[in-house]
């Protein structure tokens, strides 16, 4: 985990979260046996000597564990805090967090597990277990996204409530509700049905008024970063003007837009159409990521790329301006080695194509090969990427354009800087490189 001075783009960004996302999953599955596993997160403006001072005063205290497995597996640990600590000589600016302890493997075997880093944005924790789990809490709430939006969709037929953070939307509460038309039928004074019609309509707005309050404010604090309204006809611009709106709210409105529908699908075009004011939120950032990938290949620019193969070579050319790769792709890189030449080869494999991960044999000349090194092809992106010159994004398939490139594309892909005719080149084995390999 490199570390990042707190302003990277929202690119690295990205790759960072996705990164703590992947190493909380595997310290969360991490246990040890008896109370060896120390978790330590430093606040930013937190002293190093006095960490240290800490470390030292601790180590005192567990030399008198009576049990001597235990006793050793705990000192163990904390040196290692310690050394890791000697790493820094202030801590960073975004805080410092440190992971140290004696794991059993689902093999059984021990393993050391030696992490510090500095997270991508500041960790205001100040924590220090010595457990027989890592705690991972303050990590969990560092990527609860900040840029959570409220959205209130009204017509005539009723009013939705929902919200999005980064690319998860939530219907929170709809309701339905009978508003009499603009003509009434006869029987009553045009006056009297006027005069009804106004007070349902103005009843509707105040009970919409005051679900938005008991939705949106928690602890006498809006728990949205900024409100959209939207709607048909008019109800919107009412209830933005009408005085039984809370003013709190009334003040985190970022945008008004008219939609077509209610309910659902309203929710869904007031996302796209308040997108501008939503700019960062991720849902939006991805559907207009791929809609440009889209927008390449539908005008056959040659400035695209798809497929292991040819985003690998374009890669090492350094055409790659942005790397696209989903979230799970499941295809591991393989580095395998010739002993008797000392080069090394590379394959991609996909679950379902892993036969024997540690013998493989290169057909045309018979050798064995053998495996030098795995890892997760997106994990490989994610520290190699800056290298090749290019930006990663990572996506979801939640929105209907990312699910069409997963499906479609494999899941990887590039736009390039410049024209690639992939067409002349040779064409390789689909998920090798130049080599043909077979395992055994």
């Amino acid at each position: 985990m490199s570390s990042h001075d707190g302003e990277s783009s929202s690119a690295d960004r990205n790759v960072e979260i996705w990164k703590i996302k992947k190493l909380i999953k595997s310290l969360e599955a991490a246990r040890g046996n008896g109370t060896s596993m120390i978790s330590l997160i430093i606040p930013p403006k937190d002293q190093i000597p006095r960490i240290a001072k800490m470390l030292a005063d601790e180590f005192g205290t567990a030399s008198n564990i009576k049990s001597r497995v235990n006793r050793l597996s705990v000192l163990g640990a904390i040196t290692s805090v310690q050394q890791r600590l000697k790493l820094y000589n202030k801590v960073p600016l975004n805080g410092l967090v440190i992971y140290c302890g004696t794991i059993v493997t689902a093999e059984g075997k021990e393993k050391k597990v030696n992490i510090d880093f500095e997270p991508f944005r500041p960790i205001n924790t100040s924590l220090y277990l010595c457990d027989n789990k890592f705690h991972t809490e303050a990590l969990t709430a560092l990527l609860a996204d900040d840029n959570k939006f409220g959205f209130i969709v009204m017509d005539g037929n009723g009013a939705l409530f929902g919200t999005l953070s980064g690319n998860t939307r939530e219907v929170l509460h709809k309701f339905t509700v009978d508003l009499p038309k603009k003509h009434g039928r006869g029987g009553q004074s045009a006056l009297r049905f006027a005069r009804l019609r106004m007070e349902k309509r103005h009843n509707y707005v105040r009970k919409v008024a005051e679900v938005a309050i008991s939705l949106f404010i928690s602890n006498d604090k809006v728990n949205v970063a900024g409100l959209v309204l939207a709607g048909s006809a008019d109800f919107k611009t009412e209830l933005s003007q009408s005085d039984m709106f809370d003013p709190r709210l009334a003040t985190k409105i970022i945008k008004i837009v008219d939609v077509s529908y209610g309910g659902e699908n309203g929710f869904n075009q007031a996302i796209e159409l308040a997108s501008e004011a939503l700019g960062n939120v991720k849902f939006i950032q991805e559907k207009k990521l791929i809609a440009s990938y889209f927008n390449e290949i539908s005008q056959d620019t040659g400035k695209y790329c798809f497929g292991v193969n040819d985003t690998l070579r374009a890669l090492e050319m350094g055409a790659v301006e942005m790397l696209i790769v989903w979230e799970n792709l499941d295809i591991v890189r393989y580095v395998l080695k010739n002993h008797q030449t000392d080069e090394e080869k590379i394959l991609f494999l996909r679950p379902e194509e892993e036969k024997d991960k540690t013998h493989f044999q290169d057909k045309e000349t018979g050798i064995d090969l053998e495996m030098s090194d795995s890892q997760p092809l997106l994990e490989w992106f994610a520290n190699n990427y800056k290298t090749f010159g290019a930006t990663l994004e990572i996506i979801t398939d939640r929105s209907q354009e990312g699910s069409q490139f997963v499906r479609g594309f494999g899941g990887i892909g590039g736009l390039l800087r410049y024209q690639v005719d992939f067409q002349s080149m040779d064409t390789y084995d689909d998920l090798g490189e130049d080599f043909d390999l077979e395992s055994y």
